[in-house]
């Protein structure tokens, strides 16, 4: 998948840099079982590795500094806190294989229309009907193909974290939508704000595959 962009121009992180805080949190925890919670393979002498965005990814502990293993190019800011986010939430719960809608996760139905506004609706704006187009984009970066409404594309942002990209082509009496979906489990590794954050930063993807 394409190098990410999470933060445009001078924009803050959106979930503040809590990579710090989050660390001093974590820090005395067993690292075999973070890694038994979050799905990521720990190696004696203190490194987490699990993909990120299909990604390999490595996380030194307890410091929590994360490198690129194809590149070792250390991560930013923004996928540091992100990943932080995750070692923090991410339960013993597995993931419950039922899609729900942005509004179903926890503390998301304030926020659920504004979501819809900068994903699914920003997705529909682009591709229309073109639903061809909508495919090639999805393949182009790396969409695993999902039988579900009329054409539809899942991604594994962390190993408890799918996110699935869903759309329907209209009839006479309904136009054509599109919408992201989330694991059942969702709220049970990752705080909703992150979620936001992961179908925003695919919506931008999908755009840009296209152009």
């Amino acid at each position: 998948m394409p190098k990410k962009d999470w933060l445009l121009g001078d924009t803050p992180n959106p979930l503040g840099n809590r990579v710090g805080e989050i660390r001093e949190k974590i820090k005395d925890k067993d690292p075999k079982t973070l890694a038994a919670y979050t799905g990521a393979v720990y190696a004696e002498g203190g490194v987490f590795r699990l993909p990120f965005w299909q990604r390999e990814v490595t996380i030194s502990f307890p410091d929590f500094i994360g490198h690129y293993v194809d590149t070792g190019e250390e991560l930013n800011a923004f996928d540091m806190t992100m990943l932080a986010y995750y070692f923090d939430v991410s339960s013993s719960v597995p993931l419950a294989g039922e899609w729900i809608a942005f509004k179903q996760i926890p503390g998301g139905l304030f926020y659920a229309q504004a979501f819809q506004g900068y994903s699914g609706d920003e997705i529909l704006r682009t591709f229309g009907d073109d639903f061809d187009s909508f495919t090639k984009a999805n393949e182009k970066i790396s969409g695993r193909r999902e039988v579900f409404g009329t054409a539809a594309f899942s991604y594994q942002i962390l190993p408890h974290v799918p996110i699935m990209v869903v759309g329907w082509m209209g009839d006479e009496d309904f136009p054509s939508s599109y919408r992201m979906l989330f694991d059942a489990s969702a709220h049970h590794h990752l705080v909703t704000d992150a979620y936001a954050i992961l179908g925003s930063n695919l919506t931008k993807q999908l755009i840009k595959a296209k152009e």
